[in-house]
């Protein structure tokens, strides 16, 4: 009868342990998720900030080799990514394209100008930087007009900031939730090892000897949980890269490697941290507390 009661008593702590873990790996997991779009927000910024295109209107007096000498110059610029020159014949087969006929037939002349699309770098994607280098790219007398459009570029560095601060924000409070969620699950977890803890500490042992093997399995649940969770979070990535191929963009192995490490620092941080409190309580707990 008493290996029988051991032998639940056994399969309940595994059970609990096992539900912990499971529990733990889902909470970091969500971490995880955030954690990539919160290092990863700086990289989409940037991304989206120098695929605003600056068109510069050639005129059409301009001979190829000014243009190409021009460019050369335009690419030397410490404002500039890169530049991409389009003259008319390639302007028209892509205008072309996007309509699905020829209008070069209907018309009898390309209308079309040689262009040069400017990609600048994200530092200098607001309209005050661009301001400064339309006013200078004007005084080219090859220049016949350079266009963008100053509402989205406002737009957009409006919405990255906003974006970017409810983010933030939403990290604050999911990390708040994800510790307390874990807190309560270690908390619960000792809770049916309260006796056990007593027993210990009646028979003459010290509570540095009775936290100890509990902080160690702690961390160790910890440890197997962040894996876990690591593991889902890279399946995970993997389907929407296969769904999402644009998400490459985001690929940066440094970004990735600090938000999986703080994903083991974090459970293995969390459990061990939240199992010396709970077992410490139950030390200071006396017996006929452990009933309440």
């Amino acid at each position: 009868m008493e290996e029988f009661e051991v032998s639940e008593a056994a399969k309940k702590t595994k059970t609990i342990y096992i539900s912990t873990i499971f529990s733990i790996a889902l909470v970091l997991l969500m971490l995880g998720m955030l954690g990539l779009i919160l290092v990863h927000a700086k990289n989409l910024s940037k991304y989206v900030k120098e695929n605003i295109v600056l068109n510069i209107i050639v005129d059409e007096g301009a001979k190829e080799t000014d243009i190409l000498a021009f460019q050369k110059q335009l690419n030397g610029n410490v404002a500039v990514k890169q530049t991409q020159y389009v003259n008319k014949e390639v302007a028209q087969h892509n205008l072309t394209k996007d309509l699905g006929e020829d209008f070069v037939n209907f018309l009898g002349y390309n209308p079309l100008l040689s262009t040069i699309d400017v990609y600048l770098k994200a530092d200098y994607a607001n309209n005050q930087s661009i301001d400064s280098l339309k006013r200078s790219l004007e005084k080219n007398p090859m220049v016949k007009e350079v266009i963008y459009q100053s509402s989205l570029i406002d737009m957009v560095n409006k919405n990255i900031s906003t974006i970017s601060l409810i983010v933030l924000g939403f990290a604050i409070i999911l990390l708040v939730i994800a510790i307390a969620l874990i807190n309560n699950t270690i908390r619960l977890a000792i809770f049916s090892q309260r006796f056990l803890i007593k027993s210990m500490q009646l028979v003459g042992a010290t509570k540095n000897f009775i936290r100890k093997p509990f902080i160690l399995v702690a961390a160790l649940h910890g440890l197997i949980a962040s894996f876990i969770a690591i593991i889902i979070l890279l399946g995970i990535l993997y389907y929407a890269q296969k769904e999402i191929p644009e998400i490459i963009i985001l690929r940066n192995y440094t970004d990735f490697g600090i938000v999986l490490v703080a994903m083991v620092a974090i459970g293995i941080f969390i459990t061990a941290i939240s199992t010396l409190f709970a077992v410490s309580r139950y030390l200071r707990l006396k017996i006929y507390d452990l009933y309440r």
